[in-house]
């Protein structure tokens, strides 16, 4: 079986109190797996590559990933990750405000394992976060 504490999370969000949110909804749901923050796309992609001076994140591992972000937006990041044969694999959930249908088909049409909106985060995204610790016991991550 696959060591969860092994899995890291990539939390691409340029907000810090939705940061912080985040990482108060995983401690209560009890999931003390490492966390790596990335203001935005560009970030994320360097410490996926580790490029620029970040230490490259191994997988396995999973991705939180804003929409809404400056430099590049959630979905652009996404698209280079599947464009990327090193990336293409990852494991990504939309994590944003934006309730909007054509967001979500975009989100969706990059493959994401799931589009949660940020009014969750808090004890909605509790439940989410459970649901999360859950699902990789339970599948094998590549």
């Amino acid at each position: 079986m696959l060591d969860t504490k092994m899995i890291t999370i990539l939390l691409v969000e340029d907000d810090e109190v939705d940061t912080e949110a985040v990482e108060r909804a995983l401690d209560q749901a009890k999931i003390s797996n490492p966390i790596r923050v990335a203001k935005d796309g560009i970030e994320a992609l360097q410490i996926l590559r580790g490029e620029n001076g970040h230490s490259q994140i191994k997988k396995p591992f999973i991705a939180f990933v804003d929409l809404n972000m400056p430099r590049m937006d959630g979905i652009e990041c996404v698209k280079e990750m599947r464009k990327d044969e090193n990336l293409r694999d990852t494991i990504v959930f939309i994590l944003t405000t934006s309730k909007a249908d054509e967001d979500k088909m975009k989100a969706y049409e990059q493959n994401v394992a799931g589009y949660i909106p940020k009014n969750a985060v808090g004890g909605g995204f509790r439940k989410a976060a459970e649901m999360l610790g859950a699902y990789w016991q339970a599948v094998e991550l590549p």
